[in-house]
């Protein structure tokens, strides 16, 4: 067996003040899964729900107050409090109803009100939406015919003077007090206008398929025509004869969505259709500055081909022609980002780009020049915006390494500027004008802090510390979180944490509790704040397990040769860094071998199977929740992006597959899943099952019924983690 070579290990300015021998003196409370998971034990502050008002000066915050929920506005430079622009209580006269959410027209004189929100997947829902005239006496009207049902999706046009929504599957525009009808084809499970289906919500990050011109003569739409598409149905439990859910969920090589894009002429009355080329995806529409050109972002199946396309919709035509404003192709795939930003010139775009092997920001033109914004070995993570009057693009990266995120700008010249140096993780949310940001701050040892800063950098106030929770936290005995680097025995090098019992005693061999996930366009390894889930990593400390992480080839912000390592094999490099780790582990002084668990969910779920089938000389108990089994089972489009079709890379498919090597579990298993989970379907568990039985193997299963991939709900998480920390006791 060849011996994994180096170990490093470091430690931020908190690890420096919380020491495992200062912890063990800070309380003795103790944690539990009752505190972390049903009471509110913890009481972690959010500043959540920021809604920056045209001025730049103020903000609007939801909240729940004396008369129901409230919508009040904030001064950004003081955090006083300015005024209540709504209550429940007065928009409807019932101070329980509860708002859900809200949008203001773009010249603030009216509010879209949103209540009964009903969801469908991990981004819809259907809702009662009503109009708010702030300037006519304080009006309220319902959006649309409320016997009628739910709406989706409602959105102001630019002049606020109408509201576009969608119903049943079709397409509708309103003043509020009549209703033109775009489309009248929807139909479940057969045709969706002005949504998006269920593999593009999932895997495009996107259910919004309505989008305004920016001089409101023009609404472009989404068609999906789901005909050809397989369907899935999952059975509903509850009733003496339980009915199944039904819908289409094209699986890896089969057939998708046929997909088209149209606008709809408000002058005109009629609808018109964009011309596309044969490419089997449209993951992204969006206008430009210019009110008659909508931007098309068009990819192919494999994913690795994509374009940009400019629709004229300035043509008399029924079918709008396109012309190609920018290309990229690789080898691998492209990764679907909103960090597309067109500037007011008309002329150019930003974007992010791997095309030189890190993804950076690039100034572009429609005549195909690119030019680097941001250069080096570290990737952009995100856009957090445009300052268009400075020129500005801010944005978060990982400059200081994958394990941090640091916020940064720079103007189209390409000079940038780090707008904080402390390690952990940064981000901010903008006010309209950018005159202030606030700022987010935290590390893996302390939880968030809030700060309102300006233009210039220039701290103003905290609004958040999260005093609380530390006060909290201080009577409990927290060990630190611990980051390392480990070096795999292919010479990789890779991020990994360990948390210590307090009392850690070097001279003692102590179980390991390994916590994964693995999969691309993902890390377990950053220094941010945990939550419950760093409570739950505290539970087993103190239990006297030491929990450890790391994330292997494939996972991100380290460049793409470093993350499309895994491309046409997913688990085969992954698998093999975890028995590497569990290794490296097992040789450790103070690590019991025989004692060595692996825990993860959904693709972690995926890796721990193959950990405890591949690797089960080094696992002695594993735990796999919500897991892919068979990569045939799970949707088109992730699926494809990195392994392509069964058909073109059958190997790839069945060399790591849990299925396939059931015969190999030799340890404790645990496995479970949610019978209702539209994600990883519940046939991923069956399956392994039936091939656990097969081999004659000896494990526990847990079927949560009617639960998501989420398995949660009212008593589920408590009742799970209790399960889970019984079986580490049981089995390590």
């Amino acid at each position: 067996m060849q011996k994994t070579t180096s170990i490093r290990l470091w430690a931020g300015a908190a690890l420096l003040l919380l020491t495992a021998a200062t912890a063990v003196a800070q309380g003795a409370e103790r944690f539990t899964n009752e505190k972390i998971w049903y009471s509110r034990t913890f009481p972690q502050q959010y500043v959540w729900g920021i809604r920056s008002m045209a001025d730049g000066l103020h903000y609007t915050r939801l909240e729940r107050g004396d008369n129901g929920s409230e919508i009040v506005q904030y001064a950004y430079k003081t955090g006083e409090r300015v005024a209540t622009l709504l209550t429940s209580e007065l928009a409807f006269e019932d101070a329980s109803i509860s708002i859900d959410d809200y949008t203001f027209s773009a010249d603030e004189s009216k509010l879209l009100l949103m209540i009964n929100q009903t969801p469908i997947y991990r981004h819809s829902f259907t809702a009662d939406y009503y109009i708010w005239d702030r300037e006519g006496e304080g009006s309220i009207i319902p959006l649309s015919d409320e016997s009628l049902g739910q709406q989706r999706l409602a959105t102001f046009s630019p002049e606020g003077d109408k509201v576009a929504f969608v119903r049943d599957n079709n397409v509708f525009i309103t003043d509020g007090y009549s209703e033109t009808q775009v489309t009248t084809d929807g139909e479940f499970n057969k045709v969706i206008n002005g949504a998006t289906d269920w593999v593009y919500e999932e895997e495009f990050g996107e259910d919004n398929g309505l989008f305004w011109s920016p001089d409101g003569q023009r609404l472009a739409y989404y068609r999906f025509d789901e005909t050809n598409v397989r369907e899935f149905s999952m059975p509903v439990y509850g009733e003496l004869y339980p009915d199944p859910y039904t819908f289409k969920y094209p699986k890896a090589g089969e057939e998708n969505s046929q997909v088209s894009i149209h606008v709809y002429d408000l002058a005109s009355g009629q609808s018109r259709t964009v011309e596309t080329p044969q490419m089997e995806y449209i993951p992204r529409i969006q206008w430009t500055h210019e009110p008659t050109t909508l931007a098309v972002t068009m990819m192919n199946r494999h994913q690795n081909d994509l374009r940009l396309l400019l629709a004229d919709c300035t043509a008399k035509s029924m079918r709008i022609p396109t012309s190609e404003g920018y290309s990229e192709q690789c080898d691998t795939y492209i990764d679907v980002t909103d960090n597309l930003t067109f500037l007011s010139d008309g002329a150019r775009f930003v974007l992010t780009s791997e095309r030189d092997g890190y993804n950076h920001l690039y100034l572009c033109n429609f005549e195909g020049s690119a030019t680097a914004l941001t250069t080096g070995e570290w990737d952009v993570i995100e856009v957090a915006g445009y300052d268009a009057k400075a020129g500005e693009v801010y944005f978060t990266g990982s400059m200081k390494g994958a394990t941090q995120k640091h916020l940064a700008k720079v103007n189209l010249k390409g000079q940038m500027t780090l707008l904080d140096e402390r390690p952990g993780t940064h981000s901010a949310e903008f006010s309209r004008t950018f005159a202030y940001r606030i700022h987010t701050h935290q590390d893996a040892n302390t939880p968030p802090t809030y700060t309102l800063v300006n233009r210039k950098g220039k701290e103003i106030r905290v609004i958040e510390d999260n005093a609380e929770l530390r006060e909290v936290l201080a009577n409990y005995a927290v060990s630190p979180k611990e980051f390392f680097r480990f070096t795999n025995r292919a010479g990789v090098e890779l991020n990994g944490w360990m948390i210590k019992p307090a009392d850690f005693d070097p001279s003692r061999a102590y179980p390991v509790y390994v916590n994964i996930y693995g999969g691309p366009g993902s890390n377990m390894v950053e220094d941010r704040w945990g939550g419950a889930n760093h409570y739950w990593h505290q539970l087993l400390a103190q239990e006297g397990y030491i929990v450890a992480c790391v994330d292997p080839r494939g996972t991100q912000f380290r460049g793409r040769e470093f993350e499309h390592s895994t491309y046409k094999q997913l688990g085969k490099l992954e698998t093999e860094d975890f028995i590497d780790f569990g290794r490296w582990l097992g040789e450790q002084s103070y690590v019991d071998a025989e004692r060595i668990g692996i825990q993860g969910w959904s693709y972690g779920g995926f890796e721990t199977l193959l950990c405890m089938t591949k690797g089960a000389d080094v696992f002695s108990a594993g735990i796999s929740v919500a897991p892919v089994t068979n990569w045939r089972y799970y949707d088109s489009i992730y699926t494809e992006r990195f392994m392509q079709t069964p058909a073109e890379n059958p190997d790839g498919y069945d060399d790591n597959s849990p299925v396939f090597f059931a015969d190999l579990l030799e340890g404790e298993l645990l496995l479970i899943h949610g019978s209702g989970d539209d994600n990883v379907h519940f046939q991923n568990s069956m399956e392994m099952v039936n091939a656990l039985v097969a081999a004659g193997k000896d494990f526990d299963f847990f079927a949560y019924p009617n639960r998501n991939h989420g398995i949660y709900g009212g008593n589920t998480r408590l009742h799970l983690f209790d399960m889970m920390l019984d079986f580490v006791k049981e089995n390590l």
